[in-house]
């Protein structure tokens, strides 16, 4: 086996990852065949799967999981090792989703758009916790260290005696995986979310964000020259974990302040331990080195406000720069403790200053300019930490504190919210007075007043509502800011409007037009500079209108808020609610933001990163540096090239506006069919759901049942579960024939020219395309089964399933393609190597559902909760 890939470098790239799912599949056989005989053999044949039985199911389903992941780490190894070859025999301007690519296309296409796209740049991924990921943090370190041993087989130094042994501890590695088990026997706490979300960072992030930077000037360098004055993206990371409270009721505001504590601990000791390192090795003595007179009374005046500065100097007698790394760091530490976090960064910068002032740049580009360019990242926070509540929750704390007869929605409630808001102040309410839900928003909100005053005021992010429906809602919390003590003509608290439905998505731009005319609204806004921050829901809005109407009504709002911002002086900076799936908007990064309306990004994208989609990408250093520079340079491009872009198309809005609303019509009606609901928790697992330990936050929203209230992450699971899959691709195919029906000869010729030059079309047609293939009826049709109405059963999968045939069809005809998903051969030969585990997965599953519903919870529910991760790797991804 070592033999095997001691030639691993010089091997074609297909060979490599063959090599690699060989020897992993190989070690895993082993493995299995030590633990548990029997289902080695069935995994060697796997139509004798069928009879599994007893303890063998669970091994069965135990090992395929392990399987599944052990190739997405061979695949992410391999897609790495591609890049740096690509990299190395071609340039860097040919690695896709660099920063190279993207300014060597600004270079050619719009040169004058460079400085401006570059000095409104700012990306921010947003960790949440829902789904948190199903594997624990003892899990991924496993999957970590298994990764690096990968990567340490692409060297040819080692023996044969040095590889086996690498190869031994990779066996090993996957043998402590089977022992370990990647169920959760318990349900994590919010404690072990936070500790979940912040291990990324102490893995990769701390370090990736500095050679992000780099690349960053390596290429403006290569590309356009020097600069005068410092050039790079502006980064910043935000966490929901610990901060979105909308129907979690374990998120308290103590929650919220552990969070912000244990973060604040993670970025210091990163800081500190680099500052120690830097101080070992920056060895230069004062009485050899010449280092002129003002730089050097910089380093002084940094030792100097320590309160052990003479300590240092006897410590480190003649070196000056260890003085001052380990006077920083007593600072860090509370001797005294910095003011404010840009101190710090200013204290970093003199010590750079000093290195370059005496020739000795290339020290503080490699020992000191990491440790700024960190601090300025994640300064004293590591992340800003969101807030998130649902507008419910604050309409009903504001009718409790004013405990009149106002009713939410009438002229009376906005007359009042508009008059309290005029005053100068409002009599702050007695806490003790009020319900723990009163009680409990006025003290976060006292809370997020509170770290903004704080030595690192981005330590708290944003307040995030929920369910954005009116600018009432809006105003409701500038006002109830004033009931938690913040004073003021401005309230110095970014407030940002979540619009989910498709309801809220088309009365966003009125919405915003009439917030901006309220004068503390606008004062305060004003303040916080032209910018205005809006989340748009990818989730919410497909589950309310299907994925094509959802798609269309996203790309309108965009530009339609973007036009009624303009005109009162704002740009909008919008933040993307994606996640995993295609249906929650989870496309290729560089795909996505591609599509986006032309001239609406402005240089400014968040994004939500979510549950498996954080591991996926931020698990290891190459895979997050990768990640972060395709989604930085994918909005540096789209600015400065969409600033130059032609004019929408009518007829292709047309065209996709008719496609839209046909297309809801059909979803809609399929929700309507009688006995839907029945159909849906019947013919899915989306019941059994909450019995997998994948995160804190309840499944449901308010201990509600209906099918309006079920949060949108878990209908998408349970479509994906069952292989209907109908949440990425429902009511295409009913569109695309009403569309010709009524359009003719020249509505096809419309698509073929839509497929060919509208980027938002391109990108529907794509994912519609991925998400049917990845659907499969003749499994489908099996779920349907588990529904009890006979009726119900046959009209609802009858219209899914001829809605399929129609789906497929349209994609075949708009593409020109008798082979659907032939376009994209690593989805569908990852798909394929997964197909055969994945049916034998669902046999069980549908067996566990039948016998768990049948027998009155007498099963064991292990089986099935294993069945339901082993679906989720093997499609990659839960929803």
């Amino acid at each position: 086996m070592a033999l095997a890939l001691a030639s691993i470098s010089c091997q074609t790239e297909e060979s490599y990852v063959g090599s690699l799912r060989t020897l992993l599949w190989d070690l895993l056989l082993k493995t299995v065949q030590h633990r548990a005989p029997a289902v080695a053999e069935i995994l060697k044949q796997q139509n004798t799967a069928r009879s599994l039985a007893g303890r063998d199911v669970g091994n069965f389903l135990q090992a395929v999981n392990i399987w599944f992941q052990l190739s997405k780490i061979a695949e992410e190894n391999a897609a790495i090792r591609k890049r740096r070859k690509t990299e190395a025999m071609d340039g860097p301007e040919l690695v896709e989703g660099s920063f190279a690519e993207a300014m060597a296309q600004i270079k050619e296409l719009a040169p004058g758009n460079f400085e401006g796209a570059v000095a409104s740049l700012s990306v921010g991924p947003t960790l949440t916790a829902h789904p948190t990921e199903a594997k624990r943090v003892t899990i991924l370190e496993i999957h970590r260290r298994i990764y690096r041993l990968l990567v340490s087989l692409e060297t040819q130094r080692w023996t044969p005696r040095e590889r086996a042994a690498r190869i031994s501890d990779l066996s090993g590695e996957i043998d402590l995986l089977w022992l370990s088990g990647e169920l959760r026997l318990e349900r994590p706490s919010l404690s072990d979310e936070i500790e979940w979300g912040l291990q990324f960072f102490r893995d990769s992030l701390f370090d990736a964000a500095p050679q992000l930077f780099e690349q960053f000037l390596t290429a403006t360098d290569a590309n356009f020259g020097p600069q005068k004055t410092p050039l790079r993206p502006c980064l910043k990371f935000h966490s929901w974990i610990g901060g979105d409270r909308d129907g979690n009721p374990n998120v308290t505001v103590q929650a919220t302040k552990d969070a912000m504590a244990r973060g604040r601990e993670a970025a210091m000791e990163k800081h500190i331990s680099s500052l120690r390192d830097a101080a070992r090795k920056i060895s230069i003595s004062s009485s050899i080195a010449d280092i002129p007179p003002a730089p050097l009374e910089q380093l002084g005046a940094i030792i100097l406000r320590c309160t052990q500065h003479a300590t240092l100097k006897l410590r480190n007698p003649n070196e000056v720069f260890r003085q001052a790394l380990f006077a920083i760091i007593q600072r860090l530490e509370g001797r005294p403790s910095y003011g404010h976090v840009r101190e710090f960064v200013a204290d970093l910068a003199h010590i750079e200053t000093a290195l370059t002032s005496m020739g000795a740049s290339g020290l503080g580009n490699r020992y000191v300019r990491p440790i700024r360019w960190r601090a300025e990242v994640f300064g004293f926070r590591t992340t800003s930490l969101d807030i998130r509540q649902n507008s419910t929750v604050t309409t009903e704390v504001l009718g409790e504190l004013w405990g009149s007869g106002e009713e939410y929605g009438s002229p009376a409630w906005s007359k009042r919210l508009r008059a309290e808001l005029a005053q100068p102040q409002v009599p702050l309410p007695e806490l003790a007075t009020l319900s723990p839900q009163a009680t409990e928003l006025l003290s976060l909100l006292g809370v997020m007043n509170d770290a903004i005053q704080s030595d690192d005021p981005e330590a708290i992010g944003t307040f995030i509502l929920s369910m954005t429906r009116s600018t009432d809602d809006l105003l409701g919390i500038y006002l109830l800011a004033r009931y938690a003590g913040v004073s003021g003509d401005e309230i110095d608290l970014a407030i940002v409007p979540l619009f989910e439905t498709i309801d809220d998505l088309r009365n966003a731009p009125q919405i915003l037009h009439d917030l901006v005319a309220v004068p503390l609204a606008r004062r305060s806004l004003k303040r916080q500079g032209p910018s205005i921050e809006i989340m748009l829901g990818y989730s919410d809005s497909n589950k309310d209108g299907g994925f094509i109407c959802s798609t269309w009504e996203l790309d309108q709002a965009q530009r339609k808020i973007t036009q009624r911002l303009k005109s009162h002086g704002f740009i909008p900076a919008f933040f993307h609610g994606r996640g995993g799936s295609v249906s929650r908007g989870g496309a290729p990064t560089g795909r996505a933001i591609a599509a986006q309306p032309a001239r609406t990004i402005n240089g400014a994208m968040r994004t939500t990163e979510q549950g498996e989609v954080v591991s996926s990408k931020y698990a290891n250093r190459g895979t997050a540096l990768f990640e972060l520079e395709q989604l930085a340079s994918s909005v540096l491009k789209q600015t400065a090239l969409s600033k130059n872009a032609p004019p929408n198309n009518p007829e292709h809005d047309n065209a996709l506006e008719a496609l839209s609303g046909m297309s809801q019509v059909a979803y809609c009606d399929l929700l309507n069919t009688p006995g839907f609901v029945q159909y849906f928790q019947e013919a899915s697992p989306v019941e059994e759901l909450a019995m997998l330990k994948i995160g804190s936050r309840p499944a449901r929203r308010f201990g509600a049942s209906s099918l309006a209230d079920l949060r949108a992450i878990p209908w998408v699971f349970a479509w994906s579960q069952n292989r209907h899959l109908l949440t990425g691709w429902y009511g295409f195919g009913t569109a695309y024939q009403s569309f010709i029906k009524v359009r003719g000869e020249n509505g096809r010729q419309v698509l073929f020219e839509m497929f060919a030059n509208s980027a938002l079309f391109q990108l529907i047609v794509d994912e519609v395309e991925k998400t049917l293939f990845q659907a499969d009826m003749g499994i489908a049709v099996r779920y349907a089964q588990l529904v009890t109405d006979g009726e119900i059963r046959r009209d609802v999968f009858s219209k899914v399933e001829a809605e399929y045939l129609r789906s497929c069809a349209a994609i075949k005809a708009i593409t020109g393609d008798a082979i659907l998903a032939r376009r994209f051969p690593l989805l569908t030969d990852r798909f394929e190597r997964n197909r055969a585990h994945l049916d034998i997965i669902h046999d069980i599953q549908i067996k566990q559902l039948h016998g768990l519903r049948t027998q009155q919870g007498t099963q064991t529910t292990g089986p099935l909760l294993q069945s339901m991760n082993c679906i989720s790797a093997g499609l990659g991804w839960t929803g």
